[in-house]
């Protein structure tokens, strides 16, 4: 068949470890053989992330913010051991949460429905959809190590010069301090998003904090949500036939179990990064969750959800068989071939990856699947494959279908 044409290029940003080979893989045998693909690439691989003193991770932002779509592999957020595996500079920071504080926006994770993949939450009948506040808190947090006795406060100097002032605590000994922060803007936009989101798709919305120990900070996300609530969309819900319910986060922890699903779930940053970790386990595994980056004025990131799967990785480069789902990293690169030929005018783009998905959803109903799935599946006699052979599998699949 004739290439696809592609009028606009996508941010590509390559990845580490397990999910960089896959990353190449998946270009090699599901995309480029059917699309004369057109992409601006950035290696945010950690250590060119290091050898650029991470501006490579800005470039690719702001790229994002000019072609406005971008795809993006697993990549490292280095800790003190991977400092000294990689010999790196510093210990920089997660480029997740350095796109996002430059995108803003809200990260939409839903998990992908498979035949024969049961959830282990055996009430859950619908998709679970989390919606993450992509700025801020702990991921923009300044720390310091208190190395004795001391006073830690926490003070703010308006423009006018007027000072608040809070002690945070009187040290007696070593100790930590974080100090976070976020903005009215970026809870604005985090709202509108999870609203907006919730009409497209005719789901109910819940949000949930701890603003009953977070009287200031958590209260201020209830507020702002519910101000902009009353005024905006109220009777839209309504008129929709759905709705839109605060509680606290552990309240909302219990209901999410007893419930059969098929709701958007609004997170504050961290809260969205755990429990969009336990939906997805929960529905199967994290290899299959979408996730999309959606900021305020129409721009999109699509990555996989999950790390870069560095145990399979260390058996690659001994030579040994692997066995690594790449489904969430497929589902990344359809779901920005889709939006790219949405916000091109390109519609044949958006055909290929609804094939794309197709080919791999059938693939694995059909029995072929990696061995995480292989060893939850409800199917008789599965056909474990390896890395290379299911997305052999996939696109046999596909041809089928194309």
């Amino acid at each position: 068949m004739e290439k696809l044409q592609m009028k606009t290029p996508l941010v590509e940003m390559d990845g580490d470890e397990m999910t960089r080979v896959l990353w190449k893989l998946i270009k090699d045998e599901l995309l480029l053989p059917y699309i004369d693909l057109k992409t601006e690439y950035y290696d945010l691989g950690l250590k060119h992330r290091d050898e650029t003193d991470d501006q490579v991770t800005v470039d690719a932002a702001n790229a994002i913010r000019r072609l406005g779509v971008g795809v993006k592999c697993a990549t490292i957020t280095p800790n003190a051991a991977r400092v000294t595996e990689y010999n790196l500079k510093k210990m920089w920071k997660s480029p997740n949460g350095t796109l996002r504080a430059i995108l803003d926006g809200t990260v939409f994770r839903r998990p992908i429905l498979v035949k024969g993949i049961e959830p282990y939450v055996k009430t859950w009948e619908k998709p679970i959809t989390i919606a993450r506040h992509a700025y801020g808190d702990v991921y923009k947090a300044v720390e310091i190590k208190v190395p004795g006795p001391g006073k830690a406060e926490l003070v703010f100097t308006g423009e006018d010069g007027i000072e608040q002032r809070e002690t945070i605590q009187e040290f007696t000994g070593p100790g930590i301090i974080q100090g976070m922060h976020n903005t009215n803007k970026s809870i604005e936009s985090f709202a509108h998003s999870c609203f907006n989101f919730a009409l497209d798709a005719k789901e109910d919305l819940w949000f949930a904090t701890k603003d009953t120990i977070s009287k200031k900070y958590d209260h201020t996300f209830k507020d702002i949500f519910q101000e902009i609530y009353d005024k905006e969309y109220k009777e839209k819900f309504e008129k929709a036939g759905i709705t839109y319910f605060y509680t606290l986060i552990d309240d909302a922890v219990a209901r999410v179990i007893r419930s059969h699903g098929g709701f958007i779930w609004a997170c504050k940053n961290y809260d969205g990064d755990v429990m969009s970790d336990m939906v997805a386990t929960a529905f199967g595994s994290l290899s299959m969750m979408t996730s999309v980056l959606v900021s305020p004025d129409g721009k999109y990131e699509y990555e996989a959800a999950h790390g870069t799967v560095q145990r399979h990785y260390y058996k690659y480069l001994k030579g040994e068989p692997t066995s690594t789902n790449p489904l969430a990293t497929i589902f990344a690169w359809s779901g920005a071939l889709r939006k790219r030929g949405e916000l091109d005018g390109t519609p044949e783009l958006g055909v290929f990856a609804d094939k794309l998905e197709k080919a791999c959803i059938q693939t694995i109903e059909n029995g072929d699947m990696t061995k995480d799935l292989a060893l939850i599946t409800t199917m008789k006699d599965p056909h474990t494959c390896g890395t290379e052979e299911f997305l052999a599998c996939i696109r046999k699949t596909l041809e089928e279908l194309l």
